[in-house]
């Protein structure tokens, strides 16, 4: 089952949940949706070991 990368960018930003986290294999279609993101500015990457990337609300 694939992950709905938009719905998981809005929940994140509308505070719904606090991170989510991208696997190494998922990525590259994760980045498609999130340079479409009207609002990718409000949100940030940390880079984790082992290739994944923790994304939380920037901090204000």
């Amino acid at each position: 089952m694939e992950k709905d990368y938009v719905q998981l960018m809005e929940d994140l930003r509308n505070s719904v949940i606090d991170s989510f986290t991208i696997d190494s294999d998922e990525f590259q279609t994760f980045q498609v949706e999130y340079h479409k993101y009207e609002f990718r500015q409000s949100l940030v990457g940390i880079a984790k070991r082992g290739g994944t990337v923790e994304y939380r609300r920037k901090p204000k």
